[in-house]
């Protein structure tokens, strides 16, 4: 395994990450606790999750995926081997996003991330979260596939400044060692870090935003926040919901797969995310690297990449994923991705 500093501390990360969100609705505890026993085996020390977790967000389920995770740290006496990462939600502003949490009343304001970071703590059974982040701005802004903005829209909103100094109080009581954003856009991560310097409050030490062959929108505004700020990206989605492992060619649907479930990913099967998809699944064949491996290596390969968030529904994918640290990308397979972003470009944002 290779690490990486997260941000300005003196925490180092593995390079590959385990995301968490299918455990309680693809996975089983069992099968998550597998995937953590085999994910340490090999050196991974940041595990990833989300109060809201498992995905899709249903209100039966919600903390699930902390709670298997909290059993785990329990059994297993391995708590202070793990950078343990959490997130609070937002407030609802569309279907997508569940109203559930605190009254129908989320936001990121000082009475929630207070109620929300103690659920947390109580469901993965620890005295302190590593690294806590906000899952999705407080505002309308573009994430989440969302494209476009004409107009800013008419709402309330918790000010950043409020929710950074609220994030300071929680610092400062011990229950979080540091911060991050999550789906976050330039002019945000641009606030958070202006206000912390003006105002001598907690520094964002990362980013949670999704970066993969299929959606490279990160580089366009917020790849030189990460190199010049410190500020280094968690990357999600690395193999686009599984289009680049060549599963979903010829619109097969292989049955238990995330596509194949839920209709709630549909930027991902547009005709041009499912054209590119077969132009880097052949690239990958072509120079004899398994197509999932290819995806990884090249989220691994960027320099404003922190960590790879990966995740996996069995310990076979696992396994593979993990094994994208060893893969060297060629100059030559490089060259080749390049010019077909250019044909291209950012089919699945």
């Amino acid at each position: 395994m290779q690490y990486r500093t997260l941000g300005h501390t003196d925490i180092e990360v593995s390079l590959i990450g385990l995301g968490t969100m299918t455990w309680g609705e693809q996975n089983t505890e069992a099968e998550a606790h597998a995937q953590l026993d085999m994910a340490v085996d090999h050196g991974i020390n940041l595990v990833d999750t989300a109060e809201m977790y498992p995905i899709p967000p249903r209100e039966h389920t919600r903390g699930d995926t902390e709670t298997m995770i909290g059993n785990w740290l329990k059994a297993s006496g391995k708590r202070e081997e793990l950078i343990l990462a959490t997130k609070a939600v937002g407030p609802s502003r569309n279907p997508v996003r569940p109203s559930y949490f605190r009254n129908g009343k989320a936001c990121l304001d000082r009475a929630n991330l207070i109620e929300a970071v103690d659920d947390s703590l109580r469901r993965l059974q620890t005295d302190y979260i590593d690294l806590y982040q906000l899952h999705w701005p407080d505002r309308s802004a573009n994430y989440f596939g969302k494209l476009g903005m004409d107009k800013l829209e008419q709402e309330e909103t918790v000010p950043i400044e409020e929710t950074l100094r609220a994030l300071e109080e929680l610092v400062t009581s011990g229950k979080i060692r540091q911060i991050g954003v999550s789906n976050e856009t330039p002019w945000g991560l641009h606030q958070y870090l202006t206000l912390a310097e003006q105002a001598g409050l907690p520094r964002i030490v990362s980013i949670q935003n999704p970066y993969n062959l299929l959606n490279r929108s990160y580089e366009v505004g917020l790849a030189e926040f990460s190199l010049r700020e410190q500020v280094g990206l968690l990357a999600y989605s690395p193999l686009a919901f599984g289009m680049l492992t060549g599963k979903y060619e010829n619109n097969a649907r292989p049955t238990g797969a995330r596509l194949t479930l839920y209709d709630r990913f549909q930027r991902y099967l547009n005709p041009r995310a499912q054209q590119a998809s077969a132009a880097y699944v052949e690239l990958a064949r072509e120079h004899n690297i398994s197509p999932a491996q290819l995806a990884q290596a090249f989220v691994n390969s960027r320099p404003f990449v922190t960590s790879n968030l990966i995740g996996a529904t069995n310990l076979t994918q696992l396994k593979e994923n993990i094994d994208s640290v060893n893969i060297t990308l060629s100059p030559e397979v490089l060259e080749a991705i390049e010019e077909l972003h250019l044909q291209m470009p950012n089919p699945a944002v």
